[in-house]
């Protein structure tokens, strides 16, 4: 006798536990993680901090860190480690409303590789994200994906990002966002 599979919905991810793992659904398929590690936290707070400087200066977004449920159906609700969402978007304080990622960021943690690599990335490609980022930082670089690659450019010096409407780039000296505390 087999057993049962459940598909996800959004509502189902949201109505689970408050227990302090992440619940994402993508597709209908449940994607679990535990807490972080400090090295993914660390890095996280580095980039969110590089992108609302930027920002400041480029006021084409707002950097947010999840929780947060960017969900684009019933069958998909995701948490990016960092993401920038257009401003006016931004302003309605309401996660419904936050369809649109200028970029999507996941910090790999063991737990997460697969998920962030292959199926978050996918759709990712499929909602036209115009660059997803993967920060590894224990290989010390950064994959970034566009919607039309087949494969990424590993960056391991830096990585740029100009958004639509920007004057000019943000480049993040890897170097800097990796150093040891």
């Amino acid at each position: 006798m087999g057993m049962a599979v459940t598909y996800y919905t959004a509502d189902l991810v949201r109505a689970l536990p408050d227990d302090g793992r992440r619940y994402e659904v993508v597709h209908g398929e449940l994607l679990v993680t535990p807490a972080p590690r400090h090295v993914h936290q660390r890095t996280v707070t580095r980039l969110v901090t590089a992108l609302s400087r930027y920002l400041e200066a480029q006021p084409v977004g707002e950097a947010l860190v999840s929780p947060a449920d960017i969900s684009w159906g019933q069958e998909t609700l995701v948490q990016p480690d960092v993401f920038v969402v257009p401003l006016d978007q931004a302003r309605t304080l309401d996660w419904r409303q936050m369809q649109t990622l200028l970029l999507a960021v996941e910090v790999l943690s063991p737990s997460t590789a697969r998920a962030d690599r292959f199926t978050k990335r996918r759709l990712y490609q499929e909602r036209g994200v115009p660059a997803y980022w993967i920060v590894d930082p224990d290989r010390r670089c950064v994959e970034v994906w566009t919607p039309e690659a087949a494969f990424p450019v590993v960056e391991w010096d830096a990585v740029s990002w100009r958004p639509a409407g920007a004057d000019e780039a943000l480049t993040l000296r890897l170097e800097e966002l990796f150093r040891a505390v």
